[in-house]
C-alpha cells in the first residue's frame, strides 16, 4: 500500500510510484517535429537516443530499429489525426526495481504526441527578451550534451523567465561561461563570425544545431566557430539566436539594454525550410 495525496490505496494502482524515470531520473527522451507524416531529422534523432542510452548503460531492445521507432511514432500521429504537423515525445526509461543500482537494465518507452499550428519554420516579429539565469549552472560532462529525464535547471530556470517577464533565459556552465538556452542552443552573430559553444562547454548535443552548423558553413562570407562564449561577448554580438527542431530559430531581440537584428537568423531558417521540404 502506498499514501497518495493523504489516500491509502494499493500499490497496484499507482504504477508511476515504481517508475525509475519518475524516482530517480533514470531515463532519456527526444522530441521530434512531424510534417506530412514524416520524421524530420529522423536519423539524427534515432543515433542520439542511442547514444543516450549506450551513455546511461540502458540495454537496446533487438527491436529498437529506426524503422520500429518510426513506425510507432508517425502511427500514434495518425491515431490522432495530427500527422500533418505535431511534434512527438518519446521518453525510454530503465524498468522498476531496485533504488540507485537498478535491478535490470532493461527499458520501456513511452510516446506521446500534440499538433502543432505551424508545419515550416517561421519567425514571429515580436520582442524576444532574454537575460542570464544564475541560481544553477550547467556541468561540462558528458551527461549535459543528453536529454535525460532532470531537466530541473530547466524547470526552475523557466519559472524565473516566468516571474521576471522574459521570454528564456540563457544558462552558464561552472565555469560561467554561455552553455545554451532553456529550450534550446545558442548561436552568436559578430560581423561576419557565427559562434556557438562547443560541446564540451556542457551545451544539448542538440540536432538543430548540427542542420545549422552545417548550413552556416555552405554560406558565403559566414565563417563558423565552436568557442567558448563568456557573458560579456553577448552584449558585443550583432545577433543572438535560440534553435531546436520545434521552433527551429529563434532569434532573441533583447539581452539587457543591448537590440539586435536578425539577418543571418533570417537567412538560415529560410535554408532549413529548403532543406525539410525536400
Amino acid at each position: 500500500m502506498v499514501n497518495f495525496n493523504g489516500t491509502i490505496i494499493s500499490q497496484d494502482d499507482c504504477k508511476w510510484g515504481q517508475n525509475r524515470a519518475f524516482l530517480y531520473g533514470d531515463g532519456v527522451f527526444e522530441t521530434v517535429k512531424i510534417v506530412n507524416s514524416k520524421i524530420l531529422f529522423l536519423e539524427d534523432h534515432y543515433f542520439r537516443l542511442m547514444a543516450s542510452m549506450r551513455v546511461l548503460r540502458m540495454e537496446i531492445p533487438m527491436n529498437f530499429t529506426m524503422e520500429f521507432l518510426e513506425e510507432e511514432i508517425i502511427s500514434l500521429a495518425l491515431k490522432n489525426e495530427i500527422s500533418s504537423s505535431a511534434r512527438a515525445r518519446i521518453t525510454v526509461f530503465r524498468n522498476e526495481g531496485g533504488y540507485y543500482l537498478p535491478q535490470n537494465q532493461t527499458v520501456s518507452y513511452l510516446i506521446q504526441v500534440v499538433s502543432i499550428e505551424n508545419s515550416h519554420y517561421d519567425i514571429e516579429d515580436k520582442k524576444y527578451e532574454v537575460d542570464l539565469y544564475k541560481d544553477f549552472y550547467i556541468s561540462k560532462q558528458l551527461l549535459s550534451s543528453i536529454k535525460t529525464t532532470n531537466k530541473i535547471i530547466n524547470i526552475t530556470g523557466s519559472i524565473f523567465a516566468s516571474e521576471n517577464g522574459l521570454d528564456n533565459c540563457i544558462l552558464l556552465n561552472d565555469s560561467k561561461n554561455v552553455a545554451e538556452a532553456l529550450q534550446g542552443n545558442i548561436f552568436m552573430v559578430q560581423g561576419n563570425k557565427l559562434i556557438t559553444p562547443p560541446i564540451s562547454e556542457g551545451c544539448l548535443n542538440g540536432i538543430m544545431r548540427k542542420q545549422i552548423l552545417q548550413i552556416a558553413k555552405k554560406i558565403d562570407n559566414l565563417e563558423v566557430f565552436e568557442e567558448v562564449i563568456s557573458p560579456f561577448d553577448l552584449q558585443k554580438a550583432d545577433e543572438l539566436f535560440v534553435t531546436n527542431v520545434i521552433k527551429g530559430i529563434q532569434p532573441i531581440t533583447h539581452y539587457r539594454k543591448k537590440t539586435y537584428i536578425s539577418k543571418i537568423a533570417l537567412q538560415l531558417l529560410d535554408e532549413i525550410n529548403k532543406l525539410v521540404q525536400n
